[in-house]
């Protein structure tokens, strides 16, 4: 197939996206794929060549991507790059992806992962793996994600929307440690545990610098899981740990700095119940193909809390869904081909049902 993984961006994931698609990249090409990899907000700035020709040409489109660093990127520096531009997509992006048979995304957060390329696809015919444009933006916010657990019986836990410049009362159902979080923000970017009112005010101040609107949710004491979930099943259970300090940007992306084992060391009626609140997350947000969803478990009352649900789930060489499927027995490179047939299997549902 010819494909196109698109990364990169101007999301503060922008780091992270770029490593999720050269792995992506390097394994579709092992599978023997025709394989483009384009930063969506760079593009090609020149090309001398029918852009068709770019799928057989000897490049190798991930020679300059390296790993992802402790902090996140400055996305100044990054717009720089483009001065003066008016849209998303670089030079030639849409184009080459008009050309390909399906663009395997490796976005993550806002302009990626929140469904407006996801529309922008859908209107221009374009096919894409992972879930569509509603379910990406309904996941994207992370209000919007837990009322629609609630509305589903899914337990998640207590929380507070807070305006930027509004007072607010803190909720005796959260209070103190609780977690400071933005609304719309991914790989823990915008993400803060305080231990009292002056921590709040801190984490408040700098969670308002990315978004005018953030959450404060009860800190749930406990351990901390992710299932991936693909076509409707669940994947092994994956408990994160890390060596210090909570699930950040940091203990995320560099290795060494969590403990993540999977199978989790859970009790199978635990572990059913987790896998099942995953199931059921990922219907309540309408979730076609694949997704990862988050939990706490609660260490004195052993209930468990979904915290998100990632549509895009990372591909990084730490991340998680790979470790999952390895679990039952899926390399990396499989794994890619699983998500491919997946998406694929989903458009050739659309068209049975009529919608394309």
């Amino acid at each position: 197939m010819k494909i196109v993984v698109l990364a990169g961006g101007i999301s503060m994931e922008r780091d992270v996206s770029l490593s999720s698609g050269k792995g992506i990249y390097h394994a579709l090409k092992e599978n023997g794929h025709q394989v483009i990899l384009l930063d969506l907000f760079l593009g090609l700035a020149e090309v001398k060549q029918p852009l068709e020709s770019l799928f057989d040409a000897d490049i190798d489109w991930a020679a300059s991507i390296s790993g992802v660093a402790e902090k996140a990127p400055d996305l100044d520096q990054v717009k720089a790059l483009r001065p003066g531009y008016k849209s998303l997509p670089g030079p030639h992006v849409l184009e080459l992806c008009g050309l390909c048979d399906i663009v395997f995304l490796a976005l993550h957060g806002a302009n990626g992962e929140d469904g407006r390329i996801q529309a922008l696809f859908d209107l221009l015919g374009i096919r894409y793996t992972g879930t569509g444009h509603t379910s990406s933006a309904l996941c994207m916010d992370k209000n919007i994600t837990k009322q629609l657990f609630r509305g589903y019986g899914i337990p998640t836990p207590p929380d507070i929307l807070v305006r930027k410049g509004c007072s607010f009362e803190l909720p005796e159902s959260i209070g103190f440690p609780c977690m400071v979080k933005t609304c719309c923000g991914g790989s823990s970017v915008g993400v803060y545990r305080a231990e009292d009112v002056f921590g709040l005010n801190k984490a408040l101040k700098e969670a308002f610098a990315y978004e005018d609107t953030v959450l404060i949710e009860r800190c749930i004491i406990g351990r901390e899981f992710s299932v991936a979930v693909v076509e409707g099943k669940a994947l092994p259970i994956i408990e994160i740990a890390p060596l210090t300090g909570f699930y950040d940007y940091k203990n995320k992306y560099q290795a060494g700095s969590t403990i993540e084992t999977c199978p989790a060391d859970l009790p199978g009626n635990i572990a059913a119940r987790i896998q099942k609140h995953a199931r059921e997350a990922c219907e309540a947000a309408g979730i076609e193909g694949y997704a990862r969803v988050d939990f706490m478990l609660d260490e004195r009352s052993g209930e468990d809390y979904a915290l998100e649900v990632n549509t895009l789930p990372g591909m990084t060489p730490t991340s998680l869904m790979p470790q999952e499927a390895a679990a039952l027995g899926y390399s990396y490179s499989q794994l890619c081909e699983w998500i491919l047939n997946v998406s694929v299997r989903k458009y050739r549902r659309h068209t049975q049902g009529g919608l394309i």
